[in-house]
Protein backbone atom coordinates (compact mmCIF):
# COMPACT_ATOMS: atom_id res chain seq x y z
CA UNK A 1 0.00 0.00 0.00
CA UNK A 2 3.00 2.32 0.35
CA UNK A 3 3.31 3.49 -3.25
CA UNK A 4 -0.46 3.40 -3.83
CA UNK A 5 -1.00 5.41 -0.66
CA UNK A 6 1.52 8.02 -1.76
CA UNK A 7 -0.36 8.50 -5.04
CA UNK A 8 -3.67 8.79 -3.22
CA UNK A 9 -2.24 11.43 -0.88
CA UNK A 10 -0.87 13.31 -3.89
CA UNK A 11 -4.35 13.28 -5.47
CA UNK A 12 -6.60 13.83 -2.44
CA UNK A 13 -4.34 15.40 0.19
CA UNK A 14 -3.13 14.17 3.61
CA UNK A 15 -6.70 13.86 4.91
CA UNK A 16 -7.04 10.62 2.89
CA UNK A 17 -4.52 8.85 5.13
CA UNK A 18 -7.25 7.73 7.54
CA UNK A 19 -9.17 6.13 4.68
CA UNK A 20 -6.00 4.36 3.47
CA UNK A 21 -5.40 2.89 6.94
CA UNK A 22 -8.95 1.48 6.91
CA UNK A 23 -8.67 -0.18 3.47
CA UNK A 24 -7.74 -3.69 4.79
CA UNK A 25 -10.74 -3.72 7.12
CA UNK A 26 -13.06 -2.36 4.41
CA UNK A 27 -11.87 -4.98 1.93
CA UNK A 28 -12.37 -7.75 4.49
CA UNK A 29 -15.93 -6.62 5.28
CA UNK A 30 -16.86 -6.45 1.60
CA UNK A 31 -15.28 -9.85 0.93
CA UNK A 32 -17.40 -11.35 3.71
CA UNK A 33 -20.59 -9.74 2.41
CA UNK A 34 -20.05 -10.60 -1.27
CA UNK A 35 -18.37 -13.97 -0.75
CA UNK A 36 -15.12 -12.85 -2.37
CA UNK A 37 -11.76 -14.55 -2.09
CA UNK A 38 -9.27 -11.70 -1.94
CA UNK A 39 -5.93 -11.77 -3.76
CA UNK A 40 -2.99 -9.43 -4.26
CA UNK A 41 -3.34 -5.70 -4.97
CA UNK A 42 -2.68 -4.25 -8.40
CA UNK A 43 -0.33 -1.33 -8.94
CA UNK A 44 -3.40 0.91 -8.81
CA UNK A 45 -3.88 4.39 -10.23
CA UNK A 46 -4.05 7.76 -8.53
CA UNK A 47 -7.64 7.61 -7.28
CA UNK A 48 -8.31 4.04 -6.13
CA UNK A 49 -7.04 0.81 -4.61
CA UNK A 50 -7.59 -2.27 -6.77
CA UNK A 51 -7.02 -5.89 -5.79
CA UNK A 52 -7.59 -9.22 -7.44
CA UNK A 53 -10.36 -11.41 -6.09
CA UNK A 54 -12.67 -14.25 -7.09
CA UNK A 55 -16.44 -13.94 -7.34
CA UNK A 56 -18.35 -16.71 -5.48
CA UNK A 57 -18.77 -18.72 -8.70
CA UNK A 58 -15.00 -18.64 -9.27
CA UNK A 59 -15.03 -15.82 -11.88
CA UNK A 60 -11.71 -13.90 -11.78
CA UNK A 61 -12.59 -10.39 -10.65
CA UNK A 62 -11.17 -7.19 -9.17
CA UNK A 63 -12.31 -5.24 -6.13
CA UNK A 64 -11.96 -1.50 -6.60
CA UNK A 65 -12.11 0.93 -3.66
CA UNK A 66 -11.90 4.73 -3.73
CA UNK A 67 -12.17 7.53 -1.17
CA UNK A 68 -13.98 9.47 -3.92
CA UNK A 69 -17.30 7.63 -3.68
CA UNK A 70 -19.01 9.86 -6.24
CA UNK A 71 -16.25 9.15 -8.77
CA UNK A 72 -16.64 5.41 -8.35
CA UNK A 73 -20.44 5.62 -8.65
CA UNK A 74 -20.13 7.60 -11.89
CA UNK A 75 -17.58 5.14 -13.20
CA UNK A 76 -19.88 2.18 -12.56
CA UNK A 77 -22.66 4.00 -14.41
CA UNK A 78 -20.33 4.71 -17.34
CA UNK A 79 -19.19 1.08 -17.54
CA UNK A 80 -22.80 -0.06 -17.67
CA UNK A 81 -23.55 2.40 -20.47
CA UNK A 82 -20.61 1.06 -22.52
CA UNK A 83 -21.45 -2.59 -21.71
CA UNK A 84 -23.21 -3.25 -25.08
CA UNK A 85 -19.88 -2.61 -26.85
CA UNK A 86 -18.32 -5.65 -25.16
CA UNK A 87 -15.19 -3.52 -24.76
CA UNK A 88 -15.39 -2.68 -21.04
CA UNK A 89 -15.25 -5.00 -18.00
CA UNK A 90 -18.62 -6.14 -16.65
CA UNK A 91 -19.76 -4.64 -13.35
CA UNK A 92 -20.55 -7.51 -10.96
CA UNK A 93 -21.59 -5.49 -7.90
CA UNK A 94 -21.38 -2.02 -6.38
CA UNK A 95 -21.68 -0.36 -2.99
CA UNK A 96 -21.91 3.40 -3.45
CA UNK A 97 -21.81 4.15 0.27
CA UNK A 98 -18.58 2.17 0.72
CA UNK A 99 -17.02 3.52 -2.49
CA UNK A 100 -16.58 0.00 -3.83
CA UNK A 101 -17.31 -2.09 -6.88
CA UNK A 102 -16.40 -5.52 -8.21
CA UNK A 103 -15.56 -5.93 -11.90
CA UNK A 104 -14.70 -8.91 -14.05
CA UNK A 105 -10.94 -9.24 -14.46
CA UNK A 106 -9.86 -8.65 -18.06
CA UNK A 107 -7.61 -11.51 -19.18
CA UNK A 108 -4.82 -11.78 -20.16
CA UNK A 109 -5.00 -8.12 -19.15
CA UNK A 110 -1.62 -6.85 -20.35
CA UNK A 111 -1.59 -3.10 -20.97
CA UNK A 112 -1.87 -1.87 -24.55
CA UNK A 113 1.68 -0.55 -24.38
CA UNK A 114 2.87 -4.19 -24.38
CA UNK A 115 0.83 -5.11 -27.48
CA UNK A 116 3.04 -5.40 -30.62
CA UNK A 117 3.31 -1.91 -32.11
CA UNK A 118 2.54 -2.94 -35.67
CA UNK A 119 -0.90 -4.31 -34.74
CA UNK A 120 -1.90 -1.65 -32.21
CA UNK A 121 -3.32 1.00 -34.62
CA UNK A 122 -5.75 -1.55 -36.10
CA UNK A 123 -6.75 -2.83 -32.67
CA UNK A 124 -7.21 0.73 -31.40
CA UNK A 125 -9.42 1.52 -34.40
CA UNK A 126 -11.59 -1.53 -33.61
CA UNK A 127 -11.85 -0.42 -29.97
CA UNK A 128 -12.89 3.12 -30.93
CA UNK A 129 -15.43 1.83 -33.44
CA UNK A 130 -17.05 -0.36 -30.77
CA UNK A 131 -17.07 2.32 -28.07
CA UNK A 132 -18.24 5.14 -30.33
CA UNK A 133 -21.08 3.02 -31.70
CA UNK A 134 -22.77 3.24 -28.28
CA UNK A 135 -25.39 5.99 -28.43
CA UNK A 136 -25.07 8.62 -25.69
CA UNK A 137 -27.92 8.27 -23.19
CA UNK A 138 -30.53 11.01 -23.33
CA UNK A 139 -29.48 14.10 -21.35
CA UNK A 140 -26.03 12.65 -20.60
CA UNK A 141 -24.63 15.26 -18.17
CA UNK A 142 -20.94 15.20 -19.13
CA UNK A 143 -19.36 16.67 -22.26
CA UNK A 144 -15.82 17.08 -23.56
CA UNK A 145 -15.73 20.78 -22.75
CA UNK A 146 -16.30 20.08 -19.07
CA UNK A 147 -13.78 17.23 -19.16
CA UNK A 148 -11.10 19.51 -20.60
CA UNK A 149 -11.87 22.40 -18.25
CA UNK A 150 -11.53 20.06 -15.26
CA UNK A 151 -8.21 18.70 -16.52
CA UNK A 152 -6.73 22.15 -17.16
CA UNK A 153 -7.73 23.35 -13.68
CA UNK A 154 -6.51 20.21 -11.88
CA UNK A 155 -3.21 19.82 -13.73
CA UNK A 156 -2.67 23.56 -14.00
CA UNK A 157 -2.26 23.80 -10.22
CA UNK A 158 1.07 22.05 -10.66
CA UNK A 159 2.60 24.83 -12.78
CA UNK A 160 3.91 26.49 -9.62
CA UNK A 161 6.04 23.47 -8.68
CA UNK A 162 9.70 24.31 -9.33
CA UNK A 163 10.44 21.23 -11.45
CA UNK A 164 7.41 21.94 -13.66
CA UNK A 165 7.75 25.74 -13.78
CA UNK A 166 11.30 25.42 -15.08
CA UNK A 167 10.03 23.73 -18.27
CA UNK A 168 6.31 24.52 -18.70
CA UNK A 169 5.34 28.16 -18.31
CA UNK A 170 2.00 29.95 -18.07
CA UNK A 171 2.29 31.19 -21.66
CA UNK A 172 2.45 27.64 -23.04
CA UNK A 173 -0.41 26.58 -20.75
CA UNK A 174 -2.68 29.43 -21.90
CA UNK A 175 -1.78 28.65 -25.51
CA UNK A 176 -2.91 25.04 -24.99
CA UNK A 177 -6.18 26.26 -23.46
CA UNK A 178 -6.86 28.51 -26.47
CA UNK A 179 -6.13 25.63 -28.87
CA UNK A 180 -8.50 23.45 -26.88
CA UNK A 181 -11.26 26.05 -27.02
CA UNK A 182 -10.92 26.37 -30.80
CA UNK A 183 -11.26 22.62 -31.22
CA UNK A 184 -14.26 22.47 -28.91
CA UNK A 185 -15.91 25.34 -30.77
CA UNK A 186 -15.52 23.52 -34.11
CA UNK A 187 -16.73 20.05 -33.11
CA UNK A 188 -19.06 18.56 -35.71
CA UNK A 189 -19.27 14.79 -35.21
CA UNK A 190 -20.14 14.01 -31.59
CA UNK A 191 -19.87 10.56 -30.02
CA UNK A 192 -19.87 9.07 -26.54
CA UNK A 193 -16.17 9.15 -25.65
CA UNK A 194 -14.33 7.02 -23.15
CA UNK A 195 -12.69 10.31 -22.17
CA UNK A 196 -9.45 8.98 -20.62
CA UNK A 197 -8.23 6.46 -23.17
CA UNK A 198 -4.48 6.35 -22.54
CA UNK A 199 -2.37 3.22 -22.98
CA UNK A 200 -2.57 2.33 -19.30
CA UNK A 201 -6.38 2.30 -19.45
CA UNK A 202 -6.55 -0.19 -22.33
CA UNK A 203 -5.99 -3.91 -21.70
CA UNK A 204 -5.61 -6.91 -23.97
CA UNK A 205 -8.79 -8.98 -23.74
CA UNK A 206 -7.45 -11.81 -25.88
CA UNK A 207 -7.87 -12.67 -29.58
CA UNK A 208 -11.64 -13.15 -29.44
CA UNK A 209 -12.38 -9.92 -27.58
CA UNK A 210 -9.68 -7.45 -28.60
CA UNK A 211 -8.74 -4.42 -26.56
CA UNK A 212 -10.81 -3.57 -23.49
CA UNK A 213 -11.06 -0.10 -21.92
CA UNK A 214 -11.14 0.52 -18.16
CA UNK A 215 -11.73 3.58 -15.95
CA UNK A 216 -13.90 5.65 -18.32
CA UNK A 217 -14.64 9.35 -17.90
CA UNK A 218 -17.43 9.15 -20.44
CA UNK A 219 -18.39 12.40 -22.12
CA UNK A 220 -19.83 13.51 -25.44
CA UNK A 221 -17.47 15.10 -27.93
CA UNK A 222 -14.98 14.91 -30.81
CA UNK A 223 -13.99 11.28 -31.63
CA UNK A 224 -10.36 12.38 -32.09
CA UNK A 225 -10.08 12.84 -28.33
CA UNK A 226 -10.12 9.09 -27.70
CA UNK A 227 -7.05 8.65 -29.93
CA UNK A 228 -4.97 11.62 -28.80
CA UNK A 229 -3.28 10.07 -25.74
CA UNK A 230 -2.13 7.14 -27.87
CA UNK A 231 -0.77 9.61 -30.44
CA UNK A 232 1.06 11.79 -27.90
CA UNK A 233 2.65 8.74 -26.27
CA UNK A 234 4.59 8.41 -29.52
CA UNK A 235 6.86 11.22 -28.30
CA UNK A 236 10.38 9.89 -27.99
CA UNK A 237 9.52 6.81 -30.08
CA UNK A 238 8.51 7.18 -33.74
CA UNK A 239 7.40 10.74 -32.98
CA UNK A 240 4.00 12.32 -32.42
CA UNK A 241 3.51 13.50 -36.00
CA UNK A 242 4.34 10.10 -37.50
CA UNK A 243 2.11 8.27 -35.03
CA UNK A 244 -0.67 10.78 -35.67
CA UNK A 245 -0.66 9.98 -39.39
CA UNK A 246 -0.65 6.25 -38.68
CA UNK A 247 -3.47 6.37 -36.11
CA UNK A 248 -5.63 8.81 -38.09
CA UNK A 249 -5.47 6.53 -41.13
CA UNK A 250 -6.25 3.39 -39.12
CA UNK A 251 -9.13 4.99 -37.19
CA UNK A 252 -10.60 7.02 -40.04
CA UNK A 253 -10.07 10.29 -38.17
CA UNK A 254 -9.24 13.79 -39.39
CA UNK A 255 -5.44 13.86 -39.13
CA UNK A 256 -5.23 17.65 -38.82
CA UNK A 257 -7.69 17.72 -35.91
CA UNK A 258 -5.96 14.80 -34.24
CA UNK A 259 -2.60 16.57 -34.49
CA UNK A 260 -4.19 19.77 -33.15
CA UNK A 261 -5.49 17.82 -30.15
CA UNK A 262 -1.99 16.44 -29.60
CA UNK A 263 -0.71 20.00 -29.16
CA UNK A 264 -3.43 20.57 -26.54
CA UNK A 265 -2.52 17.46 -24.56
CA UNK A 266 1.28 17.70 -24.96
CA UNK A 267 1.91 19.99 -21.94
CA UNK A 268 -0.11 17.64 -19.71
CA UNK A 269 2.05 14.71 -20.83
CA UNK A 270 5.17 16.83 -20.29
CA UNK A 271 4.12 17.54 -16.70
CA UNK A 272 3.58 13.82 -16.07
CA UNK A 273 6.98 12.96 -17.57
CA UNK A 274 8.72 15.68 -15.57
CA UNK A 275 7.10 14.33 -12.41
CA UNK A 276 7.88 10.66 -12.92
CA UNK A 277 11.22 10.88 -14.72
CA UNK A 278 10.16 10.39 -18.33
CA UNK A 279 12.81 10.24 -21.06
CA UNK A 280 14.35 13.57 -21.96
CA UNK A 281 13.90 13.18 -25.75
CA UNK A 282 10.17 12.66 -25.20
CA UNK A 283 9.96 15.70 -22.92
CA UNK A 284 11.77 17.84 -25.50
CA UNK A 285 9.37 16.73 -28.24
CA UNK A 286 6.34 17.40 -26.06
CA UNK A 287 7.57 20.85 -25.11
CA UNK A 288 8.16 21.64 -28.81
CA UNK A 289 4.51 20.80 -29.48
CA UNK A 290 3.39 23.42 -26.94
CA UNK A 291 5.00 26.28 -28.86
Amino acid sequence: MGEVGARLVSRFGPEVEGWIAEVPNLAARLACRWGLVLGEPFDSGASSVVMRCRWPDGTPAVLKLSPDRALLTRQAEMLRVFAPSGRVPAVLSTDAQAGAMVLEEVLPGTEAEEVPGESLPRLWAELLAALHAVAPPARWPWDLRGRCEEAFVRIGRRLSEPTIAARVDQVAWRRAIRRCERLLDTQETLVLLHGDLHLGNVLDGGPSRGLVAIDPKACVGDPCFDAVDYVVSGAGHEGVEARCQQVAAACGLDGDRLYAWSRVIAPMFAIAYLTYGGPEPAIDELLALTR
